[in-house]
């Protein structure tokens, strides 16, 4: 187990609701007030304080005394105490909640710590793993999201006029400490009732975001993939349980993994297949890859993680080879044909997978905040981090209100 590692970076966020993949379920849970009679815990009470606390040093003090040297060498300790920074900056000092047991009970090594952000009031899992034997180091850490706790009341309804304040104000929390920028529409049938920015969009310049500021979607292109494969089944020109062999030649994969996978299994990320995003890819120039096809020397040599359809990972990989067969099936780019087919008529006028090295109007850039050596701030943008052109897998910009857009579109089968 690692560390969970997640960058602070300007985003745009629409409350509407578009596709969404089924994943795996954490199983059924307990939540206890009381911590268990356990190093693991005793551990994640130690994690808790030092988050608290905010002191790098001492932080850097504990890490190195009572970190397996396995899980404390694996990084440089520069990069361990970034995520501690980033944990505390992004949600703000953890206020314990308890402690979490699953069914099945999971070893009496691993202890889950449930703690809500003072900042964005957001529930955390801290997961610690230790050493089976004394003095229990620390083996493995992880900071993820979690389900809310059982032993709670159920939230009841605001009025409208209230949530929106509420919103206005968490909002404004979190832009005072630095920990969000981008721009916020919030809609309910089609209705917008909250719209803002907030923050830079170029912090070099000093160009602040606007409410029509495009912001990098990340994987949120994947579901105008998924339309788009979507709408081509419907039109009769491919079906979800083809195999990809149908469409795509052995230079993508050999025969024995591509008759095996089908498209269905591209879509829901049980094909088996990881991400192209691999040691290849980041050891080479970002101006190789910029077609779909220019991609095929980073998944030729892929191997299968599980039989397709027997289990289920997360994959780049299967989203690109989706954009792969739109173009094979549609003799069209994938980016005429979501151009053409999804965002045109949804109306989304201001979206599209936006090559990275030329002039684009009113684009944010993406940043993560670190410490540099001296103790000081350092605000380093992605460009050199991102592709020059996002595609089936992710990488589009887009705004709020064109998010909305496809959304209406979406819902009323435009």
């Amino acid at each position: 187990m690692t560390w969970f590692r997640a960058w602070m970076f300007s985003g745009a966020f629409a409350a509407v609701c578009g596709l969404a993949y089924a994943q795996p379920s954490a199983g059924p849970y307990t939540d206890m007030t009381t911590p268990p009679a356990t190093p693991a815990a005793k551990r994640a009470l130690e994690i808790i304080e030092l988050l608290e606390a905010g002191d790098p040093a001492k932080t850097k003090a504990y890490i190195e005394a009572n970190f397996h040297p396995s899980f404390r060498d694996a990084m440089p300790i520069q990069e361990h105490l970034g995520a501690f920074e980033h944990v505390r900056q992004t949600h703000g000092k953890p206020l314990l909640h308890g402690f979490r047991t699953y069914d099945p009970p999971r070893p009496d090594t691993e202890a889950v710590a449930i703690v809500r952000g003072e900042l964005t009031e957001a529930w955390r899992g801290i997961t610690v793993e230790v050493e089976a034997e004394p003095p229990h180091r620390i083996a493995g850490l992880s900071f993820s999201p979690a389900r809310p706790p059982k032993d709670l009341p159920a939230p009841g309804k605001i009025p409208r006029e209230q949530f929106v304040t509420e919103l206005g104000q968490y909002l404004d929390r979190l832009t005072r400490s630095d920990a969000f920028s981008g721009t916020v529409l919030l809609a309910k049938d089609g209705e917008v009732i909250h719209r803002s920015a907030h923050r830079m969009a170029c912090r070099s310049f000093d160009v602040p975001n606007k409410p029509d500021t495009k912001f990098n979607l990340g994987s949120m292109n994947k579901m105008f993939t998924a339309v788009a494969v979507a709408q081509l089944a419907e039109r009769g020109k491919l079906s979800f349980a083809d195999p990809i062999s149908k469409f795509l030649s052995s230079d993508w994969l050999p025969r024995e993994i591509s008759d095996r996978i089908t498209v269905e299994h591209l879509l829901t990320h049980t094909s088996g297949l990881g991400s192209y995003f691999n040691e290849k890819f980041f050891n080479s120039s970002r101006e190789l890859f910029r077609t779909i096809n220019d991609y095929k020397p980073l998944v030729a040599d892929s191997t299968l993680q599980f039989e397709p359809g027997t289990g289920w990972a997360y994959s780049n990989t299967g989203f690109l080879l989706l954009g792969a067969i739109i173009e094979v099936v549609t003799g069209q780019t994938y980016f005429e044909y979501v151009r053409e087919n999804i965002y045109k008529p949804a109306g989304m006028v201001s979206s599209d997978s936006f090559p990275m090295d030329e002039a684009i109007p009113n684009l944010a850039l993406g940043y993560s905040k670190e410490r540099g050596d001296d103790g000081r701030t350092i605000w380093k943008n992605n460009i050199f981090k991102h592709v020059v052109q996002g595609g089936p897998a992710g990488g589009g910009y887009s705004t709020v209100d064109d998010l909305l857009r496809f959304d209406q579109a979406l819902r009323s089968g435009k």
